[in-house]
């Protein structure tokens, strides 16, 4: 019966031809091929992400009277509601992370040099999207620590000299954040960035499958060196599958055992409660802001801060077009220091702010 299905298939689109491309293609084996596996974890954490949002976009109401009520609706008499969503908010603090550390194993083993550095440029606009997913996402429950963690974070932007301003309205659907934030972080989250997303996603994978996976620069260097490989299909591609498994039951034992809060209805004339902070994944530029003195210079401190983390998201991103030296397969230790200096940085500022 199996085979009479895959030939009726297989004479409508050809899918003998993908089992030989698949069959044919492999994938390098060396000490660090464990951080092949973060690129599929992350695809898999935006396929969850997807799905959960579907579901639960068939209850929610994005307007401010009724999207704390339509969460609430969902938690308590949408049967699994509560799971849904709280497997949803912990895929996209998971999707993050993950995207984070496959970001930096790209980084490390210099897989962006010549010729995937259109390949680098994606992912990391992807990161950036992935970012926005997050604090777009977190104001939609339009609870207490939202609405004003989301007041906070549009204030950020809007010091920025000149385009400062507009770029804050244009967030904000006005001079505050209001139903018209909320309706304008809505639209983003569910429309905007998912469309902009699986374009830049489907640039990715082809390009990832046109050049295959980087192999470590001193196999490159050292052409005689026997190359040790394994094939995509099945090997590989069972070894994603089986991780993929793993992070699916770490996911349903976090949403289970430590379910999403929804936290108090956010009221626009409260005064914000203390300790308001933003995500884990922003706490580092959170806590770098409150340590920049309030005047450096003629510049104040704040606008300093923003242009400085926006000319590192820049220079970061751009990173193969001025590592010229792992471009001609050579050891850059700068490149090497300055990834190190990033990670210790950021999770040490990360901790701080958390605990503090």
């Amino acid at each position: 019966m199996w085979k009479r299905l895959y030939d009726w298939i297989d004479q409508r689109v050809q899918l003998g031809g993908l089992m030989e491309f698949m069959g044919k293609k492999y994938v390098p084996i060396h000490a660090h091929s464990v951080w092949y596996y973060f690129g599929g974890v992350s695809l898999f954490l935006f396929i969850i992400q997807v799905v959960t949002g579907i579901l639960l976009l068939l209850y929610y109401k994005g307007s401010e009277e009724l999207a704390f009520e339509s969460i609430q609706f969902i938690m308590s008499k949408v049967k699994f509601g509560w799971l849904i969503r709280s497997i949803h908010s912990w895929t996209a603090n998971l999707f993050i992370l993950t995207s984070m550390i496959h970001m930096f194993s790209v980084y490390f083993a210099r897989a962006y040099r010549k010729p995937r550095e259109i390949t680098w440029v994606t992912g990391m606009l992807m990161f950036f999207l992935a970012l926005a997913f997050g604090f777009s996402g977190y104001l939609l429950p339009w609870n207490e620590l939202a609405f004003f963690a989301t007041k906070v974070g549009t204030d950020i932007p809007g010091v920025i000299p000149v385009i400062g301003k507009p770029i804050m309205v244009f967030l904000r659907g006005g001079e505050d954040v209001t139903g018209a934030t909320l309706s304008r972080f809505f639209g983003f989250h569910v429309a905007v960035f998912p469309a902009i997303f699986t374009v830049i996603l489907g640039i990715h994978l082809l390009l990832v499958q046109r050049q295959g996976m980087s192999e470590p620069m001193n196999a490159e260097a050292n052409p005689h060196t026997e190359k040790k490989t394994m094939p995509f299909f099945p090997n590989f591609l069972l070894r994603d599958l089986l991780l993929w498994l793993i992070v699916l039951n770490l996911l349903a034992v976090l949403a289970v055992f430590f379910p999403w809060e929804l936290g108090q209805k956010a009221d626009p004339f409260a005064p914000a409660p203390a300790g308001i902070k933003p995500e884990w994944y922003f706490l580092f530029m959170f806590q770098t802001l409150k340590y920049i003195p309030g005047k450096v210079l003629f510049l104040d401190g704040e606008i300093l801060g923003v242009l400085l983390f926006g000319f590192a998201g820049l220079l970061w991103t751009l990173v193969p077009f001025w590592d010229r030296k792992s471009n001609r397969g050579e050891r850059n230790r700068f490149v090497t220091y300055l990834g190190l200096f990033a990670v210790i940085y950021i999770m040490i500022l990360t901790i701080i702010g958390w605990v503090a």
